[in-house]
């Protein structure tokens, strides 16, 4: 079978050339490595410097390149982000440590 791979990426503010960079390294990647499929990718922050307009560009880009054979988590503190992602992950840090819990 196929191995799948993880690209971890932290787009900060630039989130755009980072999202181009990360998924031309995956095709990239998938093309010279025998078949690899990359169908995870995590992006991490670049939201909080969008306007919302832009933002919301964003979270349609990246809906549309999930599908339905990929996934893309995005990792960030934006509150209207949250208010637009339909499966969330959510981590909370307490003094007794952090705990997750899916918001479906």
């Amino acid at each position: 079978g196929k191995s799948e791979m993880y690209v971890l990426y932290q787009a900060e503010n630039l989130l755009w050339p980072a999202l181009s960079m990360a998924l031309g390294m995956s095709d990239a990647i998938s093309r010279s490595a025998g078949g690899i499929q990359m169908k995870t990718m995590f992006v991490d922050e670049g939201f909080g410097s969008l306007d919302d307009y832009s933002r919301e560009q964003a979270i349609g880009t990246l809906r549309n390149l999930a599908g339905e054979d990929r996934m893309i988590g995005i990792i960030s503190h934006v509150t209207e982000l949250k208010e637009s992602i339909d499966k969330q992950l959510i981590v909370t840090k307490t003094k007794k440590g952090s705990h997750v819990r899916w918001s479906l």
